[in-house]
């Protein structure tokens, strides 16, 4: 089931990628929005050792804002690379986190935005609340 596409999630991740994301240690920006309306940007923060993809810096960074429901969430890469889809652990925890979310992804057909739960189907159950969801 393809969402409504939230362009101003686009073009706030995208502006974070152009003018915050320098050289190799930050190379994508993610942006989403809360229930509340608020637009919450970060970028991810390479380390050789794993560092977090922008998706679970923004989790962090909604949090400290005070946001702790999100309902949309986009990732761009810089030097024009476009909206990117979630990387595996990217998916996990942001499915365990937000069970309702939705992800706007890039594909061969355009931009789109899915519910978490196709991206990752038949997922590991992790978070009670996702238990009590399901039941």
């Amino acid at each position: 089931m393809t969402t409504q596409i939230d362009h101003e999630l686009i073009e706030a991740a995208a502006h974070v990628a152009r003018t915050r994301c320098r050289g190799d240690n930050h190379t994508m920006a993610a942006a989403a929005r809360a229930q509340d309306g608020r637009i919450i940007t970060a970028v991810n923060a390479y380390h050789f050792t794993g560092g977090p993809c922008a998706e679970l810096v923004l989790i962090g960074a909604a949090a400290a804002q005070g946001a702790y429901e999100l309902d949309t969430i986009v990732a761009v890469g810089d030097r024009d690379r476009g909206v990117v889809p979630p990387c595996g652990r990217c998916r996990q925890v942001l499915l365990d986190y937000f069970p309702d979310l939705k992800v706007i992804i890039g594909s061969d057909d355009g931009i789109r935005a899915l519910p978490i739960t196709d991206l990752l189907p038949a997922s590991y159950v992790w978070a009670d609340h996702q238990l009590d969801a399901e039941n």
